[in-house]
């Protein structure tokens, strides 16, 4: 053994807090203290970060089902009628409704493009909907459509991240996971967070999506897989019993709390809780996501089918229909945030298939049943008081026909200031249309809605204040809001 040897595994389990926190009140200690918050100082003595917690606000809705549509639907295509379209289709764009606007591809003066799909009027308030949704319409007493959407962002991976994380850039805690890190979770058996895709691939910012972030790791979102194992590497390896993993376990954990009272670094604390929540979910994931429990009735209002997913562009793939069943039977066993992520609504008209009134109608087939399904059901089974759901993409679709000499196709560019989402339950009123845009769906005129003012709601929906909800790093009071905290919830929508 070299001489030095003990020394250098002493240095090697010293971490740069730890070295800092021997530095005495020197400058090293007077950083510490800006960059490390109370609540990360202390984390290492906490049994259970995702314990139960009692929120700061009114309760209205205990969990969350974000179904987010990757690339953008079409508002003017889906929700938000607009005839003056048809009067100038084919037409160059008038002036006003260009001016000031960034666009990811449209380029010069494009040209109008009306909507090839025919409108009905639905339910008592003749809300306009496109007759895409054969479905949906049977459930607009439940929702809010919110046509007054409006993002900073015109490219889809910093959209969606701005969107699910309060940021454009990298790094950033994403809803569900500062949903757990308020709340916790009241299944100790379950994630708190949990997130499923479709479509055929993952939405174009990836994992950064459902990311912890600056936040500990025991608040990252967990994917579950609609092929194979649920959660990849949950099951025992071979030649590996409960017992012996109950046991090795053990062992880690008596060496982790030591390494934890030692250093003082809470991702240790995370470790143990992650490894020990593993443990119990290899008895509580394959119950949870056994959709071949669920009687015929409840798969045929949903048009689920166990077992089964495509690759996303065919009409009768059911893996989004499968998800949004899984979805409920999650939030039934208490997890707190379900993220649902399908892929294949950035519609640009790059090709025959992606064309708008081809590829538009096979999504909407894709999820029309199952949407409507899943707020039958969550209302049926009395969930739906206690479930905020969500439904939209990360910016909508211009008015403007994206088409060059080089591309003869029919596709929308990206439109960033006015689109379309639907909300229900947890507390958000029924039955009503919020905000406006104008004659040609460009812009948010009445009651407009940004990001943060979403988050804000949707916090202050779980009991959580979303100026104070806070996480100290960096020397910044980092919210989901922004560090800024412009934001302000939309007090029409709430019941």
């Amino acid at each position: 053994m070299h001489p030095l040897e003990p020394y250098l595994h002493q240095a090697a389990a010293v971490t740069r807090r730890h070295f800092l926190g021997r530095f005495g009140l020197g400058l090293g200690a007077m950083a510490l203290q800006s960059l490390v918050p109370p609540a990360k100082a202390n984390a290492a003595t906490e049994e259970n970060p995702l314990a139960p917690k009692v929120p700061l606000l009114p309760v209205k809705a205990k969990h969350v089902i974000y179904l987010h549509m990757a690339g953008g639907p079409s508002q003017v295509d889906l929700f938000d009628y607009k005839p003056a379209l048809a009067r100038y289709d084919g037409k160059p764009c008038p002036e006003e409704y260009l001016k000031g606007q960034r666009f990811a591809f449209l380029r010069g003066v494009p040209k109008v493009l009306a909507s090839p799909f025919k409108w009905a009027q639905h339910g008592d308030s003749g809300t306009w909907m496109s007759q895409l949704w054969e479905h949906l319409p049977q459930r607009l007493g439940d929702l809010a459509m919110v046509r007054s959407l409006t993002t900073e962002q015109i490219n889809h991976a910093p959209a969606q991240r701005l969107l699910h994380t309060g940021s454009q850039l990298l790094g950033g805690a994403s809803l569900g996971s500062w949903a757990a890190y308020g709340l916790g979770t009241e299944n100790q058996n379950l994630p708190a967070f949990i997130v499923l895709t479709s479509g055929g691939q993952a939405p174009d910012a990836g994992v950064s999506l459902w990311s912890n972030g600056f936040l500990p790791g025991v608040y990252q979102g967990v994917c579950c897989r609609s092929d194979g194992e649920p959660i990849m590497y949950l099951p025992n390896p071979p030649g590996l019993d409960r017992t012996g993993r109950r046991e090795t376990l053990d062992a880690l954990r008596t060496l982790n709390q030591m390494q934890a009272q030692s250093v003082n670094d809470p991702e240790t604390v995370t470790r143990i809780a992650q490894y020990e929540l593993a443990f119990r979910m290899q008895m509580s994931v394959p119950e949870a996501t056994d959709l071949s429990k669920e009687p015929q009735h409840v798969l045929d209002l949903y048009g689920a089918q166990p077992g089964k997913s495509g690759p996303g562009k065919d009409a009768t793939d059911p893996a989004f229909a499968n998800n949004c069943l899984l979805a409920r039977r999650l939030v039934e066993r208490g997890v707190r945030f379900v993220q649902l992520y399908d892929w294949g609504w950035d519609h640009h008209g790059f090709n025959d298939e992606n064309q708008i009134h081809k590829a538009l109608p096979v999504k909407v087939r894709q999820i029309d049943r199952a949407l409507s399904g899943l707020i039958t059901d969550l209302k049926q089974r009395g969930l739906l008081e206690s479930t905020l759901v969500l439904w939209g993409g990360e910016f909508g679709r211009t008015p403007m026909l994206q088409k060059d000499e080089k591309n003869p196709f029919l596709g929308r560019d990206h439109q960033p200031t006015a689109f379309t989402m639907l909300l229900a339950g947890g507390g958000v009123k029924s039955g009503i249309v919020y905000g406006e845009t104008d004659d040609f769906g460009c812009r948010a005129v009445n009651n407009p809605v940004t990001i943060h003012d979403l988050q804000a709601l949707i916090l202050t929906q779980l009991g959580l204040d979303p100026f104070k909800l806070l996480y100290r790093t960096e020397g910044l009071d980092q919210r989901l809001i922004g560090v800024e905290g412009r934001a302000s919830v939309p007090r029409g929508l709430l019941a």
